[in-house]
């Protein structure tokens, strides 16, 4: 967990419930959110050397403009 994140915050809102079940409500949704953060870091994305260099498409060829004696 990072210094900026809060850690999760339980707030019981309705009934009595006991030091066990408390505990035990704990104890489950602390390894619910602990598994789900791990598994929620996204990959980097890998970069090739083929990627790197190769170069950006060229410009398409513009159609409006007529070449040579072929202008018809």
């Amino acid at each position: 967990m990072s210094e900026q994140q809060e850690p999760p915050r339980i707030e019981i809102v309705r009934g009595n419930p006991t030091e066990e079940e408390l505990a035990a409500l704990i104890a489950v949704v602390g390894d619910a959110y602990t598994r789900e953060a791990e598994d929620a870091v996204a990959e980097e994305p890998r970069v090739s050397a083929w990627q790197r260099t190769q170069r950006g498409l060229r410009r398409p060829l513009r159609r409006d403009i007529p070449w040579g004696r072929f202008s018809g």
